[in-house]
């Protein structure tokens, strides 16, 4: 089963952020974190200065298109060994950077404002796309403790997010994410099938032709 979403976004940008239901337990919250867009990039070039944006490599053998980094106890990687979590930078021998204070309370309200009170991640994976960047549709499932939500932030040029079904087979919505919106999912669709398609082509005023998505997990 799918869920539709309208593409539509605020044309005012002083209306006040709403929330859209994309499917049991999982929301849009519609330009909740557009007013942190600024502090949170900066923070994005902090971590990023401690551990740099790669493209990792899948089981497979397949270079990934998204350039990505970590902060918190727990960074996500990929490598021909597998998927997994780990407290350490492979690129650097050091333990991941910090999660900034400003990334936790935003998981924390957004987790909150999704109905997730108490939300408490340990993990932010940091995406940096391009035009013409893309993500397939694939489960979160690595972690160990699946009853946590995940919360994803969108900050930059917009974005078609692919929501899918609890099947691979299951044809995806096609929802359109600007600056700001921050889509929380758990519960029944902990295990969406989901994904981002090919970035078009643009200019932001915070981040010129890139999207950096941030997505908040707890592992443990």
């Amino acid at each position: 089963m799918t869920f539709d979403l309208f593409d539509a976004l605020p044309a005012d940008p002083d209306t006040p952020p709403a929330t859209e239901p994309l499917g049991p337990g999982a929301v849009v919250l519609r330009g909740f974190a557009r007013d942190l867009g600024s502090a949170l990039l900066q923070a994005v070039g902090e971590v990023s200065a401690g551990s740099p944006f790669r493209h990792l490599i899948t089981p497979g053998g397949l270079r990934m298109s998204v350039a990505m980094t970590n902060c918190g106890e727990q960074g996500w990687v990929s490598d021909r060994t597998g998927y997994r979590y780990d407290p350490v930078d492979p690129d650097t021998g050091r333990p991941w950077p910090a999660m900034p204070g400003a990334f936790r309370q935003l998981a924390l309200d957004a987790a909150e404002a999704a109905g997730y009170p108490g939300f408490a991640p340990d993990a932010c994976l940091i995406n940096r796309y391009l035009p013409g960047t893309r993500l397939s549709l694939h489960q979160d499932r690595d972690e160990l403790d699946l009853r946590a939500p995940i919360v994803s932030v969108s900050l930059g040029l917009p974005a078609i997010f692919l929501w899918g079904g609890l099947r691979r087979a299951d044809r995806p919505s096609r929802v359109r994410l600007a600056h700001g919106d921050v889509v929380v999912w758990g519960g029944p669709s902990r295990l969406v099938f989901h994904g981002i398609a090919p970035l078009a082509a643009g200019d932001h005023a915070l981040t010129g032709s890139e999207r950096i998505n941030l997505t908040f997990r707890k592992t443990h």
